[in-house]
């Protein structure tokens, strides 16, 4: 049966690779993100895209009701991949008081990383398919360990009750929400492009199995969490990261 399917950041990283996944099963694909340019780049065979700033009411809206009109109707999959270091932001802006830049950090984190999923999510409350709608989001492993100043991975982590709390509203109407936490995902544009070989060593280094992510690796753990056979899981939060959180 072919799918509605939403993928936010569906144009670079994990998000593409997620969205290439659904449609080689032949759903139809929506790419939201913030950047059309990208968007338009993206070679995922048939899709649509729509390019808004989710962490806004206003563009949130508009998505969902290009979303909506696009598809007739329901969605069957909602996926949020959007997101990012809001520091990187901070960092470009400048300013000497460091309490600001506090202030700014954690602010643009919550919008990247937080809003982006929860405010689509709301918009689109009424229009998941039930019985069978799936909706996953892309946490981090930062949100079960920090992240070193604490703004992106607490982002990530407020993910985690809303995705309880959403499990159980729509659980009874036939629907799953869960969330999954990647490690260290190389070829990426959220880890930058030229990380030193120490480092890469270092993140590799800190799996057990010996390597480092792919988006494959979390393109394919999300498309089972919207298949048909993770009907009875939901309320998750699903670590992809090579056992990087046990240690070694």
């Amino acid at each position: 049966m072919t799918r509605n399917v939403i993928v936010t950041g569906g144009g670079t990283g994990i998000g593409l690779a997620a969205a290439r996944a659904f449609a080689a099963e032949g759903d139809r694909v929506l790419l939201l993100g913030r950047r059309a340019e990208v968007l338009e780049k993206a070679a995922v065979p048939g899709a649509l895209t729509y390019a808004a700033d989710l962490s806004t009411v206003q563009g949130a809206r508009s998505a969902a009701e290009f979303a909506v009109d696009a598809f007739g109707g329901a969605v069957d999959v909602l996926v949020h991949s959007a997101g990012g270091i809001g520091a990187r932001m901070v960092e470009a802006q400048g300013g000497d008081d460091p309490l600001d830049a506090v202030a700014h950090d954690w602010n643009a984190n919550f919008r990247m990383n937080t809003l982006t999923a929860v405010l689509l999510t709301e918009a689109l409350r009424e229009h998941i398919a039930a019985p069978g709608g799936r909706i996953v989001f892309l946490s981090s492993i930062a949100a079960l360990r920090g992240s070193g100043t604490g703004a992106y991975g607490g982002a990530k982590a407020a993910l985690h009750p809303y995705t309880y709390d959403l499990a159980k509203a729509l659980g009874p109407r036939g629907i799953t929400v869960n969330a999954v936490a990647p490690g260290y995902i190389e070829d990426t544009e959220f880890f930058g492009p030229s990380m030193p070989e120490k480092e890469y060593r270092r993140r590799v280094g800190a799996t057990v199995t010996g390597r480092a992510g792919t988006p494959g690796d979390i393109a394919a753990t999300v498309l089972w969490l919207a298949s048909p056979g993770s009907g009875h899981v939901t309320g998750q939060i699903v670590q992809v990261n090579g056992g990087e959180l046990m240690g070694r």
